[in-house]
């Protein structure tokens, strides 16, 4: 799919198995949480056993996992002034920061706010990752919207612009990692620019399933329905809020079964695999954003 397109710790209550698990690398990394300007970005990329967060990939399209340490209360930090989740727990707080397709490579930084301490500033590095490129020759007058199309477009645009600007304070599910919410051959992967008639377009912000039309699209992840619509590239889409500034999106659906508000458990129902909108053939359009950064969706999948 191509689209144009946030006093004294008082006693702490019984730790789940993965927070105390934390706890002895916390309690053993001590020294290294005195610089004020170092985040400890956890590595290696692939997630450890029983690991409830995405995998770590410095890279644009990737997610940077930094340790903020601990704190008695959630630190609150910011990329800009978009909000930055924040999960974990008094022993350590770690940001989970989304990293836009089109960052620079090099050095990048958060701010992490804490009541009573200040702003300070956290960097961290974003390598470099080429994705793939597919050059492709199509019909003249294909590749550009007439102006019926572009004026809804952009009725379209400035409504998910919202959407997508959600940040909500609801309690996180305990484990990030998600189930694949249909089953299929992945079709085109996460970053792939395709170039039309020498017209670069935006690269591929999702991961794309193929399944035949109907096949139940599921959850992958506790959340609320925030957002439901036919929409002119995605077709029928749903969006999901998980809490926090993450949210998932499900695009060219033949059915939705959801509304907006409609809280979802893991393996409910969205509704069904189709080619609505600007699809080829029936698959599943699946997008994860954080911090209003789409990111692949593939660290997000145990394994």
């Amino acid at each position: 799919m191509t689209a144009r397109a946030f006093p004294l710790l008082p006693p702490l209550a019984p730790l789940p198995p993965r927070a105390s698990q934390r706890r002895a690398v916390v309690l053993g990394a001590a020294s290294l949480l005195a610089s004020p300007l170092l985040a400890q970005t956890l590595a290696p990329s692939a997630a450890a056993a029983g690991d409830p967060w995405p995998h770590a990939s410095q890279v644009p399209g990737g997610v940077a996992r930094l340790s903020l340490g601990p704190a008695a209360a959630r630190p609150a930090a910011f990329a800009g002034d978009v909000p930055v989740l924040v999960a974990g727990d008094p022993i350590e707080w770690t940001a989970l920061v989304g990293i836009p397709l089109s960052a620079p490579v090099g050095s990048a930084r958060i701010v992490l706010r804490t009541a009573g301490a200040g702003d300070r500033s956290i960097a961290y590095a974003v390598s470099a990752k080429k994705y793939t490129e597919q050059r492709l020759k199509v019909a003249p007058g294909t590749v550009d919207l007439s102006s019926a199309d572009q004026a809804r477009y952009e009725r379209e645009r400035t409504h998910l612009a919202g959407v997508m600007a959600t940040f909500t304070e609801s309690a996180l599910p305990p484990d990030l990692l998600m189930r694949v919410p249909v089953p299929g051959r992945r079709s085109s992967s996460f970053g792939l620019r395709r170039v039309f008639n020498g017209q670069s377009r935006n690269p591929h912000s999702g991961m794309d399933i193929a399944a035949a039309t109907g096949t139940p699209v599921q959850a992958p992840l506790a959340g609320r329905v925030i957002d439901t619509g036919d929409y002119f590239f995605n077709g029928n889409t749903v969006w999901l809020d998980h809490g926090r500034g993450l949210l998932t999106m499900y695009c060219h659906l033949s059915a939705i079964d959801v509304k907006p508000g409609d809280a979802c458990r893991a393996g409910d129902r969205l509704g069904a695999v189709g080619a609505t909108g600007r699809a080829t053939g029936p698959h599943l359009h699946w997008g994860v954003m954080l911090n209003r950064a789409m990111v692949d969706p593939a660290l997000f999948v145990a394994g």
